[in-house]
């Protein structure tokens, strides 16, 4: 089994996962990417060249048995699972008084449970290479806004990488919170057009995921919060 590492990306096909990919793909490293969209999937391996280092695995990541058939073809195809990146999400863009309740149910398991999802089916192979979990918050984690739903689902995630953490520290298992705030990915494509000022790109997002992977063995980066220029709060 070779030693260079394996990291399995939810929300991989597009935005921050796909740059994240990208970044790791260059630097020599083995990646699997779980998406919705298989046309999106396909888009992505076609841009990076198709690479044999390069594993797409389509399925919904808030569904127990495709996470848990991913990581299972992740290590069947690259012997191995060094980290997983909880990326995949999306937001209703409403708020509780007056949002539609219809699209929250499914936001929800995409954004909370997926990401306990992938640390659940992923764990027992990240404690055998000592690897790293990655999740993605958001500023709405950590920071109020009247009636969001979507921020509500992200201080979950806040929370769920701290309990994480003091879960697995102890088998040498880093756990890294990265959360971004306004990224012009296609998040805002329900909203309808990016937010006014600065934003982040993708790739500077994951230029905070692939420093957290990147750590010695013995440090362990717990929560980052990147922001643009001009966003205060």
């Amino acid at each position: 089994m070779t030693d260079i590492p394996v990291t399995l990306i939810t929300g991989g096909g597009s935005g921050i996962g796909a740059a994240t990919a990208r970044q790791l793909l260059a630097k020599g490293q083995r990646v699997a990417v779980v998406g919705r969209g298989q046309e999106r999937l396909d888009r992505f391996a076609k841009e990076v060249g198709e690479p044999a280092d390069l594993l797409t695995i389509q399925g919904d990541a808030g569904d127990w048995d495709v996470v848990q058939a991913a990581v299972a073809a992740a290590v069947e195809r690259f012997g191995r699972l060094d980290a997983v990146v909880a990326n995949a999400g999306w937001a209703t863009h409403d708020d509780i008084a007056e949002g539609d309740p219809a699209g929250w149910r499914e936001m929800v398991l995409t954004n909370v449970l997926g990401p306990a999802l992938l640390i659940r089916a992923a764990l027992a192979e990240l404690k055998r290479t000592k690897g790293r979990i990655v999740l993605l918050g958001s500023v709405a984690g950590h920071a109020y806004s009247a009636g969001n739903i979507y921020g509500i689902t992200k201080w979950a995630v806040t929370g769920l990488a701290e309990n994480t953490r003091r879960q697995v520290t102890g088998d040498g298992v880093g756990v890294t919170l990265v959360s971004p705030g306004r990224t012009e990915t296609p998040f805002w494509d329900a909203y309808g057009a990016l937010p006014d000022g600065v934003l982040l790109t993708a790739d500077q997002v994951a230029d905070s995921i692939v420093f957290a992977l990147a750590q010695p063995a013995t440090v362990d980066v717990n929560t980052i919060i990147i922001r643009p220029i001009g966003q205060p709060v």
